[in-house]
């Protein structure tokens, strides 16, 4: 008969007491997983001998002693507290400080047939970093400068960072970001009990899109208005699906339109800093979740889609206000210079066809929109239409 969790456990932690990497080895099925958040995942035997015969060796006097343990079915939990002194070889990256450890942590072990399969364990990572010296004390004159600096970070972070969501329409609200001028617009929509983000804005606006769509219940998902670096940007850090245009979903996964823009088509300084800034702005490559297409449904806006910048650009309409959320189908700001003005087509650098560009500045102007919120800059209100038009014109 085989032994009992129970059982492995206090064996497995009595080689671990005595050092004995091979007692320890011989508790483990082959191939089985040693999960230590924070520090390693390997598998057994070869990871497990040789992690542990690093840790022996950079700590000769190291001991163990377990606080309590607890079985279930086929998990034990065992809690422990290990001493000893960093004396010995180079561990986790760091070498030899000769600092006294003791620390607490935790095992769950799951064991079947008599032999441990998987261990999820956790330690004290903060009193190991302040232990070694990684970390000063706390409480010290070190610590309160360590967090003073890091809040002095954070604060400067919020204030050059996206701002709270201001309300723009009936369930629609904008998030701006970007330094220094904050032209980078992120819409959040409401979307059941919490709100859609419609583009994602740059790698930069993560934190600020994601407390701003949890004041407001949470984000769903993300809607990409087109797959540019300055619209998927945040959209890999926000955890939620992203959908797009079928397509745009090549560049959403790939290089975000990069190999599409000509950059000689700018000026002298757009050429040397656009390539480093859309660099810059990007989240990387973005898995694609779903599509959406013309006509479809989101959130009470109706899919229009609208090629020229990118094949797969869309805004999203809705008729009941005549809101429209057009991200780059026309600027109100000029990339090159941040100069905002009356609209115009998006620069020829940067769209796929500029021609088509304009023929969906009128397809948008003919469904009549009332306000029209850009991907960048500021909003047409009034002749809507007619600022369309003949930015379509002229431009």
């Amino acid at each position: 008969m085989a032994p009992t969790p129970a059982a492995v456990a206090k064996q497995y932690f009595a080689a671990l007491a005595a050092r004995d990497v091979d007692g320890m080895v011989a508790c483990w099925q082959p191939g089985g997983r040693e999960f230590i958040r924070g520090q390693i995942d390997t598998t057994a035997p070869d990871g497990v001998r040789e992690y542990f015969t690093t840790v022996f060796a950079a700590m000769p006097d190291f001991d163990l002693r377990v606080l309590s343990s607890t079985t279930n079915k086929d998990r034990a939990v065992v809690r422990w507290i290990a001493t000893g002194t960093f004396t010995g070889g180079d561990f986790a990256g760091l070498a030899a400080t000769g600092s006294r450890l003791e620390l607490e942590g935790i095992d769950e072990l799951t064991v079947k047939d008599g032999l441990i399969t998987e261990n999820n364990a956790y330690m004290d990572s903060m009193a190991f970093a302040r232990q070694v010296g990684m970390l000063p004390a706390a409480g010290s004159r070190a610590d309160a400068r360590v967090l003073g600096a890091f809040n002095a970070k954070t604060r400067l972070a919020r204030r050059l960072g996206p701002g709270a969501p201001e309300p723009v329409a009936d369930g629609v609200w904008i998030v701006r970001g970007g330094f220094p001028l904050k032209t980078m617009n992120v819409y959040l929509v409401r979307d059941g009990d919490g709100v859609l983000a419609f583009d994602a804005g740059i790698k930069a606006m993560t934190k600020g899109i994601a407390a701003a769509a949890a004041s407001l219940g949470g984000l769903t998902r993300v809607v990409l208005g087109h797959g540019h670096q300055d619209h998927r940007g945040a959209a890999p850090g926000l955890g939620v699906p992203v959908l797009c245009h079928p397509a745009d979903v090549a560049i959403t996964e790939g290089d975000g339109g990069f190999s599409g823009f000509d950059f000689q088509k700018l000026n002298a300084a757009g050429k040397r800093v656009f390539p480093v800034l859309l660099e810059h702005w990007d989240g990387g490559p973005t898995p694609v979740a779903g599509t959406i297409q013309e006509g479809d449904d989101v959130a009470g806006f109706t899919v229009v889609h609208l090629p020229g910048h990118a094949d797969g650009l869309i805004a999203l309409y809705r008729e009941s206000d005549g809101v429209a959320l057009s991200t780059d189908t026309f600027y109100t700001v000029d990339p090159q210079t941040g100069i905002k003005g009356r609209p115009r087509v998006p620069h020829a650098a940067f769209n796929r066809d500029t021609e088509q560009a304009r023929a969906s500045l009128l397809k948008l102007a003919d469904i009549g929109p009332r306000a029209c919120w850009p991907g960048h800059a500021d909003p047409l209100v009034g002749d809507v239409a007619g600022q369309l038009r003949q930015a379509a014109a002229t431009t």
